[in-house]
């Protein structure tokens, strides 16, 4: 992996870059930039064709229209071809594929991408790093898994819902497992205590 000087941090900017993209059964040149003024979920994964990222980037897929609904989008990245994406693309799920997905599939071929969120392994693949990246292009969420365990699409949606409700609510914070509806803390010393009376 690249060095820790390089690392990035939650409440860095996060590094722009530009790349063929698959969508759509299409190649297109995206970049990160495009996306200012939304929220983005980058989804590091490893390698098309492979076992647990078919699960991971349906079940994103799947869980779309929930993301759109707070104005986000998503991009999945891997260090494949553009043209090894089309072809997981054109694969059936029942044999491993993808079919169609509703979001692009980034091609990071370069590995220059993956390298500058500190996601790159010794051996040339992506771990399964997830960001979340707000309207301002700051990276507000880093989760990074090692190969072979997948994440929770549903904690990616709940923590995105969270990170909304603080930035538009500046004087409320979200405690442990808080869900949409329920009670915030007032980040004061005097009137948080109205919440952990509640506890």
């Amino acid at each position: 992996m690249i060095s820790e000087n390089n690392c990035i941090r939650v409440g860095q900017q996060a590094p722009d870059f530009c790349a063929v993209s698959v969508y759509d059964q299409e190649f297109k040149t995206i970049c990160l930039s495009d996306y200012l003024g939304k929220y983005v979920i980058l989804l590091f994964y490893p390698l098309d064709f492979t076992f647990v990222c078919p699960t991971e980037i349906t079940a994103f897929s799947d869980t779309y229209e929930s993301f759109q609904k707070i104005n986000a989008e998503i991009l999945g990245i891997s260090v494949d071809s553009e043209y090894s994406h089309l072809a997981w693309l054109q694969t059936d799920r029942e044999a491993g594929g993808l079919g169609d997905l509703n979001y692009p599939l980034v091609s990071d071929l370069t590995k220059k991408i993956s390298a500058s969120y500190n996601v790159l392994t010794e051996e040339g693949k992506a771990l399964r790093g997830l960001f979340i990246i707000d309207k301002h292009g700051i990276i507000q969420h880093a989760l990074i898994n090692n190969l072979d365990v997948g994440r929770n699409v549903n904690e990616a949606l709940r923590i995105l819902k969270a990170i909304e409700y603080v930035q538009e609510h500046p004087d409320e914070v979200c405690p442990a497992n808080w869900q949409p509806g329920q009670p915030t803390i007032i980040s004061t010393p005097k009137q948080s205590k109205d919440y952990f009376r509640t506890i």
